[in-house]
C-alpha cells in the first residue's frame, strides 16, 4: 500500500527551527519527484519547495534561503529543513510524491510559528 507519513512538526518561536520528514512506503521513491506543500485556513495549498529524482530543486521565492529541500533514497525519506521561521510560516505541511502519472499525499503536519 502506498503511504507517506509526515512527522517534525510543532510549535516553535520566531526564528527558530524545524524539521519535517517524510517516510514513503510501497513505491519507487528514488523515481519520484517530492515536494513539500502548506495550506492555511481559507486558501489554496502553496507549493513551498520541489526536489526531482535527479536532486533539482525549486522554492517559492518566500522561503528561498530559509528552507531547504532534500532527500535520502536510500531511507525512502524526503526532509524539509525549515530556519528562521516566521510567523506567516504558520500552516499544515504536506509532502507530495509523483512521478508524472501518478501522484500521493500525505496526512499533513501543523507547524505553527508563535510568540
Amino acid at each position: 500500500q502506498e503511504q507517506l507519513v509526515e512527522s517534525g512538526g510543532g510549535s516553535v518561536q520566531p526564528g527558530g527551527s524545524l524539521r519535517l520528514s517524510c517516510a514513503a512506503s510501497g513505491i519507487a521513491f528514488r523515481f519520484y519527484a517530492m515536494a513539500w506543500y502548506r495550506q492555511v485556513p481559507g486558501k489554496q495549498r502553496e507549493l513551498v519547495a520541489l526536489i526531482t529524482s535527479g536532486g533539482r530543486t525549486t522554492y517559492v521565492d518566500s522561503v528561498k534561503g530559509r528552507f531547504t529541500i532534500s532527500r535520502d533514497n536510500a531511507e525512502n525519506t524526503g526532509y524539509l529543513q525549515m530556519n528562521n521561521l516566521k510567523s506567516e510560516d504558520t500552516a499544515v505541511y504536506y509532502c507530495n510524491a509523483a512521478d508524472g502519472s501518478k501522484g500521493y499525499w500525505g496526512q499533513g503536519t501543523q507547524v505553527t510559528v508563535s510568540s
